[in-house]
């Protein structure tokens, strides 16, 4: 990574070094530079990403001179709880985070029987367009740091009191359109130094940028990447999904063959049923014959009816019918357990709530 990329991922808009977003190692140099000693670095890395602290204050092993300093000369990048909802139904708990410039985000926080999952957004908003999600309706507002990215599972982990195994980064935004930021938390986030979460317990979801997907696989991570299909040809895919105006799909699927080949990494296929649109037989049947070589793993997904949207969701016969002709073919698939369906489930809903209502009382986003 280039110094001036460096800079770009370790400050904030101030011009302050942001400290939770550093490596140990860019840590170990700035605090020389500073006139400390190389071993502060460390206790200042375990402070901020094993015990999570959310305040220099809290560093008490750190000289007062020390955290004075740090005050002065940097920034501890953290996110403000705004609102939880919880679900009676299956306990999923979903979160509104304020970030330090007044924007919000959401993420999630699901129990299931392999441990705990967390997803976690990567922009606040979203660009891409993808017409069955209500995270893109209000457009992008901005990348995240990957210290505000950490804050989320972090923010989390304080408030459940409960360790995180799972972290998907399938929240609002494209992760790939926020590459750097992105990479740099799965390595934070993934370090032995950290919270050293398994990267095989990571997944990143995209809705396929081609020069990202084969630009991940030559990072040495080991990542699930989770393509973000919904539709067993181009032209049902355009009219859900703007980006595959740019990436034809026999473009798209063939960087996920590269991912697999040069990672060892199955990819998993994101498909989305909506009712009349993408879950007829036919379209089964066109899509095992399209992935069908690619040893993926199809995740159907009932689409969340969204209210600006008039997709509805697959009865539970269409759903089953297209499983079975997936598995008649080979493929693994299995249907996403739907969770929080009564706290506004669909990726980017909780946010856009947040927005509208604010913005109705002359509030809004600084």
């Amino acid at each position: 990574m280039s110094e001036q990329m460096n800079e770009l991922q370790t400050t904030v808009p101030d011009g302050k070094p942001d400290i939770r977003s550093m490596t140990l190692a860019e840590l170990r140099d700035f605090l020389s530079g500073l006139g400390e000693k190389p071993f502060r670095a460390a206790q200042l890395y375990r402070w901020m990403h094993v015990q999570m602290a959310d305040s220099l204050e809290e560093m008490t092993n750190l000289s007062r001179d020390l955290r004075a300093k740090l005050a002065a000369e940097a920034e501890l990048v953290t996110v403000k709880k705004l609102d939880v909802l919880v679900s009676g139904i299956d306990g999923t708990r979903k979160y509104l985070f304020e970030l330090p410039d007044g924007n919000v985000i959401e993420s999630v926080f699901m129990r299931y029987q392999h441990g705990n999952s967390v997803c976690v957004s990567s922009q606040a908003g979203c660009r891409m367009g993808c017409r069955f999600c209500a995270s893109t309706l209000n457009g992008l507002a901005r990348n995240l740091r990957a210290s505000e990215i950490l804050e989320q599972v972090y923010q989390i982990r304080r408030d459940t009191g409960e360790r995180v195994s799972n972290v998907v980064i399938m929240g609002s935004g494209e992760p790939l359109d926020n590459y750097d930021a992105v990479v740099r938390f799965i390595r934070l986030l993934t370090g032995e130094d950290g919270q050293n979460i398994s990267q095989r317990n990571v997944t990143l979801s995209t809705c396929g940028l081609v020069p990202g997907i084969r630009r991940l696989a030559g990072e040495g991570l080991s990542i699930t990447l989770a393509l973000s299909l919904h539709a067993p040809n181009d032209e049902i895919r355009k009219s859900l999904m703007p980006i595959a105006g740019t990436y034809p799909m026999e473009e798209v699927l063939d960087a996920c063959a590269d991912y697999f080949a040069r990672t060892g990494r199955r990819v998993t296929f994101e498909y989305s049923l909506a009712g009349g649109v993408n879950d007829s037989p036919e379209n089964a049947e066109e899509l095992a014959r399209r992935i069908g070589k690619l040893h993926g793993h199809v995740n159907l997904i009932p689409v969340n009816p969204i209210r600006e949207r008039s997709f509805v969701q697959s009865a539970r016969p269409e759903i089953n019918r297209f499983r079975e002709i997936l598995e008649k073919h080979g493929i693994t698939a299995t249907v996403r357990r739907e969770m929080g369906r009564d706290i506004n489930g669909a990726c980017g809903q909780l946010r856009k709530s947040y927005i509208d209502t604010h913005a109705a009382g002359g509030g809004g986003q600084r």
